[in-house]
């Protein structure tokens, strides 16, 4: 069992409040771990030492906060097997994608070391005699990074890493739901020589993060969560007029085209629709097929499907471990039902898998729909989870149409080869990532960016780093 106080000043500290929440296995239901439930003053203290620190974090060479950064990511790996562990434990993971979790955390971290020496400004032309305009890019300040249960190492490591090495300091609130291993992170960062006051983190409810972004101290915040919480933040933020990254909810669509490399689109779907239990924000949460290839393809998609085993996430074997919450299952259930009265076909799963192992915990099936319509409540609204409808689809126009019909715009999947197609894609489907011709997942150079509902700001590579400072002009008469 794992007790954790609040870490505020580089010491664990106890919370005003005196309570405590339980962190559940979602395997079985049984207690991992405590956390200290904040006040809003534990949450205006934590910012106070970030602030302290930053007037002297942001003067240390960013060459020198690098190498610091580097010795904190080698105290990750070195504990990368316990952080895998505590993962599974209180998000349900698939232990080997744990790992693989961990193993990101830090090359995100990495990532931004790498631009220790790049973070340039300009020098421009003046429009009078003997003047030059400096722009010169400086840390924001304090910033506040909330982060979301279905990656919640990885998603610290994102925030943590541009935050940091840009001479910010930083005040963490690490998911509710799944917390244990983000705080294990504040002893390695100790130990690694990251000063007192650079990483806080605090843990608790909705009122704490509200005091963390209403505070005119916080000059950032980073959040990675669900659109209506993101939305809640955007209008707390306003009164300060801090700046706010998100990136909120998806609906993302996987397009199938009649001249698609049939095999690639089935296991690119297939990844993109179950990686870590269909909780990722990018999954394939809605398959449109063209009508000519639709048998085919589908007849060679259920097939893989029906190989997925569920079951113990710690198991080598499991391909679909539990749900991280039972909020979500009801929610699937619910979606569900209501599609199969519309007149959808279940094709696979469809219900909570029986036996011994599931007795307990927060367990899905694998489950398809066919003979879904483009008006059904289950291709608008997020699934988050093991289940996906399919839309047979006639024309570019009708399917692009039907892509684009959602308030979410983080995410999309193509698959054809006709690169003219690929070409007008890339112009007409309104989300911010777009993969060709394979399935989801991001890579740190590019730029995680949300349309519409699915966000704001963005993350990852230059554009992302950039979000992290401020920009200072001067013009200089000599």
């Amino acid at each position: 069992m794992k007790r954790y106080k609040l870490f505020i000043n580089g010491s664990w500290v106890d919370s005003k409040t005196k309570s405590k929440d339980q962190i559940i296995n979602p395997m079985d239901e049984s207690v991992v771990g405590t956390v200290q439930r904040a006040s809003p003053k534990d949450a205006i203290a934590a910012l106070k030492a970030a602030d302290k620190a930053q007037a002297k974090w942001k003067k240390v060479p960013a060459r020198q906060r690098a190498d610091i950064l580097r010795k904190f990511t080698a105290g990750i790996r070195k504990n990368a097997d316990r952080l895998a562990q505590l993962i599974t434990a209180e998000q349900g993971k698939l232990l080997r994608v744990a790992k693989f979790e961990v193993e990101v955390t830090c090359t995100f971290i990495e990532y931004a070391c790498e631009w220790a020496r790049q973070i340039e400004g300009d020098i421009v032309q003046s429009d009078n005699p003997d003047e030059q305009i400096w722009i010169n890019k400086v840390p924001r300040g304090v910033v506040v990074a909330i982060t979301a249960w279905n990656f919640p190492l990885a998603l610290a490591g994102r925030k943590l890493g541009p935050a940091l090495i840009t001479g910010n300091t930083l005040v963490v609130k690490p998911t509710p739901e799944a917390p244990l291993s983000t705080l294990e992170l504040c002893n390695i960062a100790a130990k690694a020589g990251v000063p007192d006051g650079v990483i806080n983190m605090v843990t608790g409810d909705a009122e704490v993060g509200r005091a963390l972004v209403e505070s005119p101290i916080t000059k950032m915040v980073t959040m990675t969560g669900g659109t209506p919480t993101g939305q809640a933040i955007f209008r707390s933020a306003a009164q300060n007029l801090t700046h706010v990254q998100l990136e909120l909810g998806g609906k993302a669509p996987c397009i199938i085209f009649k001249d698609a490399d049939i095999d690639q689109a089935v296991a690119g779907a297939l990844h993109s629709r179950f990686d870590n239990c269909g909780q990722v924000c990018t999954c394939n949460e809605r398959m449109y097929v063209h009508e000519d290839i639709y048998d085919v393809f589908m007849k060679k998609f259920l097939k893989e499907v029906k190989k997925l085993k569920i079951g113990d996430p710690r198991s080598d074997q499991t391909d679909i471990g539990p749900k991280t919450n039972l909020a979500g299952i009801v929610h699937l259930e619910e979606l569900v039902e209501e599609s199969l009265n519309d007149g959808a076909e279940l094709l696979c799963g469809g219900s909570r898998p029986s036996g011994k192992l599931f007795k307990k915990g927060y367990w899905y099936e694998p489950t398809i729909l066919g003979d879904v319509k483009q008006n059904m409540k289950i291709v608008h609204e997020e699934l988050f989870g093991p289940v996906l409808p399919v839309i047979k689809f006639k024309t570019y126009n009708q399917v692009v149409k039907y892509a684009n019909d959602t308030d979410y715009g983080l995410a999309a999947m193509v698959f054809t080869s006709d690169m003219k197609k690929i070409m007008r894609l890339t112009q007409d489907l309104e989300f911010g990532e777009i993969y060709v011709n394979r399935g989801h997942g991001e890579q740190h150079q590019g730029f995680h960016n949300g349309l519409k509902l699915s966000g704001t700001g963005g993350e990852d590579g230059k554009y992302g780093l950039d979000q992290y400072l401020e920009k200072k002009t001067s013009y200089v008469k000599f």
